[in-house]
């Protein structure tokens, strides 16, 4: 069946191929079709020759097919069962040190984190597959392509050299639900990321992901979840899925952030479609600061007990010593062999191993902003969670 026609994707085609393929129909949401049709829509928008359609259509044929199978898996195995027990989660503006303190957490050997080789490939749930899961192997090389192909990534996220066995973010659960598509989930399509434009839904987000908590740790050993997401923006849905949660929230700069961030996609994109124009990027960045914070400056939600508020400052000074007083906060103790794996960890994996990441706020500048005034401008903020500026220029 042909999914591309006149160098058109065709969406009910993309939708048949994977159903074929899998044998399965149900897409476990009545409103999936629709919202896939729009997530095409866009895709036939964006200029690209053959290869780059081709390799969309690729794309979409693995993300569809997962889904079908990852539904179907919740028919024959009895996954609405499992308990996901007091997970914790790190969180924060990009840039903040969220990954690293991630890492850090991965590491205890009594915590269980999200790998990328699992949400790549969902189906079937780890636990049921008998000797070693092929899923590693094929994420490892699925990785070294897009380190190859965006090597500067490595500088400003050294934690990809862990190829399929590294720590997605909690919205890469649900890529399959083209809801919004990025980089780290479309690195084969030539197209810019698109975290806004379709329909969002934090609820039924939400539930994939404990879907896929709960998918991966049937029939493995018992672990506490250690996870990371941008949850800022859906907090009431996160504590409504996850009660018993705990948050460590990492305050940072926000002026930082959007000239971090701005450089970040950068070299990200450059890998992907070329050259972008950078003072577009940081001005959307800095858009997209503005709407965190001021969300975080409103929510009533950043003030519930269950959130611990923590200073990029002292994560970075004392990365040990902050993730201990994370443990105090959950009531778990950080124990002597899950203090001496994550010392490990940061002796020998050095940030700047791949290459020194350089950005400034001159992106910033160069984009027509005045770095002053947008202190003045974050000085609520700053003042309420005790957030220095940066100097780094």
């Amino acid at each position: 069946m042909a999914t591309i026609i006149d160098g058109t994707l065709d969406a009910a085609a993309l939708l048949e191929r994977a159903k074929s393929e899998t044998g399965l129909s149900d897409w476990g949401d009545p409103t999936f079709e629709e919202r896939f049709g729009l997530a095409v829509q866009h895709i036939n928008s964006i200029p690209m020759d053959a290869a780059g359609r081709q390799a969309a259509a690729d794309n979409i044929n693995w993300l569809l097919t997962d889904r079908l199978n990852f539904f179907n898996d919740r028919k024959i195995y009895p996954l609405d069962e499992e308990v996901i027990d007091h997970p914790m989660f790190a969180t924060g503006e990009p840039r903040s040190g969220t990954t690293l303190m991630h890492a850090l957490m991965s590491v205890d050997p009594d915590a269980r984190a999200l790998r990328f080789w699992e949400v790549m490939h969902p189906s079937p749930p780890p636990g049921v597959v008998e000797g070693e899961d092929p899923r590693l192997a094929l994420a490892d090389e699925e990785w070294r392509e897009i380190n190859t192909k965006m090597w500067k990534w490595l500088h400003c996220h050294p934690y990809n050299d862990m190829l399929g066995d590294g720590l997605p973010e909690d919205e890469r659960t649900w890529a399959f639900d083209f809801r919004v598509m990025t980089p780290t989930a479309w690195w084969r399509v030539p197209m810019q990321n698109l975290s806004m434009g379709l329909p969002t839904d934090s609820a039924a987000q939400n539930r994939i992901h404990k879907m896929m908590l709960q998918a991966l740790q049937y029939k493995r050993p018992r672990k506490y979840w250690v996870l990371k997401g941008f949850h800022n923006f859906r907090l009431k849905e996160f504590f409504e899925t996850y009660p018993d949660a705990t948050l460590v929230y990492l305050h940072r700069d926000p002026v930082q952030v959007a000239a971090s961030s701005t450089a970040m996609m950068r070299d990200i994109m450059e890998g992907i479609v070329g050259k972008i124009d950078l003072v577009a990027e940081a001005k959307m960045h800095l858009e997209r600061v503005r709407m965190s914070i001021a969300n975080t400056m409103s929510n009533p939600l950043i003030n519930d007990p269950r959130i611990l508020h923590v200073r990029y400052k002292d994560f970075v000074g004392d990365p040990i010593a902050t993730i201990r007083g994370y443990y105090e906060f959950t009531g778990r103790e950080l124990t002597p062999q899950a203090e001496a794996a994550m010392r490990d960890y940061l002796a020998n994996n050095k940030g700047d191993r791949h290459g020194k990441f350089e950005y400034s706020t001159k992106l910033l500048t160069d984009a027509g902003y005045d770095i002053d005034e947008l202190n003045e401008e974050f000085r609520s903020f700053r003042e309420r969670f005790d957030v220095p500026i940066e100097k780094r220029d």
